[in-house]
């Protein structure tokens, strides 16, 4: 039972539960129309460094479970974005989780140009490379439990696609001021060679969170609808709490799973683009 709750702890790590939003049906309506094959990067800069600290609650009590490190490097005519996750030593003898992601940002578009994934959990390996060709809409993939023994595969997406760290900053560099409350903002991921249709909802500004030895912030708060079933609850919702200031980096991310619910607050950081005032003492 502990190692199930576990797994929801590298849940969590992949990518701080962006990775799953609810499927769109075909009818749905969005009220905010975007650019899926270009956006303009107007939040962070290259030497950005977030650390989340992961909480797991469990029969009322909430225990620290992991770190996730996400980075951002220039590298020219891309933006070299990572997210490093891990479990903490005292749970390794029993569930041991290091998780890293790498994608490769096209400046021009903000588009993944290349996404790889490795993943090492318990027993469990993966590596999954994605290399996108945006122009012609062809998602290439290279597949197995290690670099050596994986599998190419070549899927035709149709559209213009993120990745499952990609659309992290793309969220980031949604203008919500021109956003007005309940919009749903759609977003496409190609991810397990399957294309997610989806959707965040902005739920508008909500003043003064509060983070442990962290201060008060003014925020913005947005809300991926879930999966229902194996991971979450029937009617669960994630809130993700993004400062209200130029930055828009996410502060506090709340998630209800099946067996208890995560927390993922910002422990440190450093290299932001802009002052940092959403702080407010």
């Amino acid at each position: 039972m502990m190692k199930n709750r576990l797994k929801n702890i590298s849940f969590a790590i992949a990518i701080l539960c962006f990775m799953s939003f609810k499927p769109l049906t075909n009818d749905e309506l969005f009220s905010v129309t975007t650019d899926p094959c270009h956006s303009v990067n107007s939040t962070f800069q290259e030497g950005e460094e977030l650390t989340y600290k992961l909480y797991y609650n469990w029969n009322a009590a909430w225990f620290s479970a992991g770190e996730v490190v996400f980075k951002v490097q220039d590298e020219g005519s891309q933006y070299h974005v990572s997210a490093e996750g891990h479990t903490y030593r005292s749970y390794e003898w029993f569930y041991k989780v290091h998780d890293y992601y790498d994608t490769y940002l096209d400046k021009s578009s903000m588009l993944p140009i290349v996404s790889q994934r490795n993943v090492a959990e318990g027993k469990y390996r993966l590596y999954d490379k994605i290399v996108f060709n945006q122009d012609q809409h062809q998602a290439t993939t290279y597949r197995g439990k290690t670099k050596e023994t994986t599998q190419k595969t070549v899927y035709d997406t149709k559209e213009c696609m993120h990745d499952i760290l990609s659309v992290i900053y793309y969220i980031r560099n949604i203008d919500t001021e021109k956003t007005t409350k309940d919009s749903k903002i759609p977003i496409k991921i190609f991810m397990d060679g399957e294309v997610f249709p989806l959707s965040v909802k902005y739920k508008g500004k909500q003043n003064y969170v509060a983070l442990h030895q962290m201060g008060h912030y003014n925020t913005i708060k947005l809300s991926p609808q879930v999966i229902n079933g194996r991971v979450f609850k029937d009617g669960s919702e994630v809130n993700i709490y993004a400062s209200d200031d130029a930055n828009k980096i996410p502060l506090m991310i709340e998630s209800p799973l099946s067996v208890g619910s995560l927390k993922a607050v910002l422990k440190s950081y450093k290299g932001l683009r802009f002052p940092f005032t959403a702080k407010v003492d």
